[in-house]
């Protein structure tokens, strides 16, 4: 029976390039957090947004003229998914839904079919916001204990070193290019710390294991060892995971489209922190086989098992 083919890719002495492309990634995101900020949806600033339907082609310029006009402040808008179909968002108003939905209909003509109204007002934006923002906090919280119970301190601050460097690089791509950021795109990134701790506990698996099952003392041979050895595997779930999101990105629909592209961002953002970030932060807080043994309590209480 042959050995399997597993490559001998030498991970671990690129690590020094994948820190600086890593620290260029999270200084650009940060400074574009900082000056350029999240371009919020009216799940988190508040608002009105209408759903409008045209029977031809409609004229972006004019629709966004004549709400102008009639003194609409903060008016967006934009084609969602045809032509012929009309997303506008407003901010608050201090008129009901159904009296904003009868005057838009008047401005834009009567041939207009309004097919969605929504309202979020301004307190119920802010609390999704910080409520928002305690839900990713309180993920990587409950991660670092469990990682920390289910191998050792070293990996747990490993993977949260990973999944902190995750969010923060897809939050500063959404800033960079300026796509709006609702509940969905808060959803995705929820998913994706999910699916980067589920990959990076793998490759923990297969380090702890050969740590354990080899003579050799060199940390960095056996993660990288370990890294060729699921290297197959993560390809795979990273290929098959990106062939769905890139159906849905471009077939999807307007609606998931942030969605999509958030995930997107973090499953190739995740797979390369997986195999460079959590393993090279492990390494730089000094591993070895001795932390991953069994204390002398573990090792009378495995004996003393029927």
């Amino acid at each position: 029976m042959k050995a399997l083919n597993i490559p001998t890719i030498d991970f671990v002495g690129k690590r020094t390039y994948s820190i600086i492309f890593s620290l260029l990634l999270i200084i650009v995101s940060i400074f574009s957090l900082t000056t350029n900020g999240l371009k919020f949806g009216i799940d988190f600033t508040g608002g009105t947004l209408l759903e409008v339907g045209y029977q031809q082609d409609a004229n972006l310029a004019d629709i966004r003229k004549v709400l102008n006009d009639a003194d609409f402040k903060g008016v967006n808008v934009q084609y969602f998914g045809s032509t012929k179909e009309i997303l506008i968002r407003l901010e608050p108003q201090a008129i009901s839904s159904a009296k904003l939905s009868s005057k838009i209909i008047h401005l834009l003509g009567y041939g207009v079919d309004i097919r969605r109204v929504e309202f979020v007002g301004p307190k119920v934006g802010e609390e999704l916001a910080n409520d928002g923002g305690l839900a990713m906090l309180y993920a990587l919280i409950g991660i670092l204990i469990y990682v920390a119970f289910r191998f050792e301190y070293r990996f747990a601050l490993g993977s949260i070193s990973a999944l902190i460097h995750d969010v923060i690089i897809t939050l500063g791509i959404f800033s960079i290019l300026q796509i709006e950021f609702d509940l969905t795109v808060l959803a995705a990134i929820l998913a994706v710390i999910g699916y980067s701790l589920n990959d990076t506990i793998v490759v923990f698996d297969r380090i702890r294991e050969n740590f354990l099952s080899t003579r050799h003392t060199d940390p960095t041979k056996i993660v990288s060892g370990a890294l060729n050895q699921t290297l197959s595997r993560t390809i795979m779930t990273s290929v098959t995971t990106l062939l769905v999101l890139v159906a849905l990105f471009y077939l999807g629909g307007e609606t998931i489209h942030s969605f999509a592209l958030a995930l997107l961002i973090g499953v190739v953002i995740g797979t390369y922190s997986s195999i460079y970030v959590a393993s090279t932060m492990i390494l730089a807080l000094g591993i070895s086989k001795e932390d991953l043994l069994p204390s002398e309590k573990e090792e009378q209480a495995i004996d003393n098992r029927p």
